[in-house]
């Protein structure tokens, strides 16, 4: 599977215990509904992608573990950490109205409310508070909120995003 049927939902960070689980850092509101997809797919930035069972996902403390088929001990863990954790897109929970996975907005053009270009959208970064949109113009890059105030509408059909933001800001 190439990686631009994959949709990108979060990587895999330190070892927990001994048994082969992992801390899983989502780049998502609702991680635990993955559990319902059976299979999950590995990969590094640009793929090559592969299929992995998933044996366990819960809460652990203020954060998620998952256990995955194929890793039975800490040591073959430890070799899976900085993995991201992907899905094809047909796999996905829908989404609402207003939901986005982060690669839906990946590419997008962003517009300001006085009609200026302020560039695409290169990546996202996870803050704690929010989000934040990383929007590339040539050399100038932006670091906008992704929040209600800033972010005024997002329209997947045109691949445009609309913001409360200055050119010179």
């Amino acid at each position: 599977m190439s990686s631009q049927d994959i949709v990108v939902l979060g990587r895999l960070a330190d070892p927990y215990g001994i048994k082969g689980w992992l801390r899983l850092h989502p780049f998502g509101d609702d991680p635990l509904s993955w559990s319902e997809m059976p299979v999950w797919w590995l990969g590094k930035e640009g793929g090559p992608w592969r299929e992995v069972k998933l044996c366990g996902l819960k809460n652990h403390g203020e954060g998620l573990v998952v256990l995955l088929d194929g890793v039975p001990d800490r040591t073959a863990a430890e070799a899976l950490k900085g993995v991201l954790v992907g899905a094809p897109r047909d796999a996905l929970p829908h989404t609402d109205e207003d939901e986005f996975y982060w690669a839906d907005l990946l590419g997008m053009a962003v517009v300001n409310t006085e009609g200026e270009a302020l560039g695409q959208v290169a990546g996202l970064l996870e803050t704690g508070a929010h989000d934040v949109l990383r929007v590339v113009d040539g050399d100038t890059e932006r670091l906008l909120p992704f929040v209600e105030a800033v972010v005024l509408s997002v329209d997947k059909a045109a691949g445009q995003i609309r913001v409360e933001w200055g050119r010179d800001w």
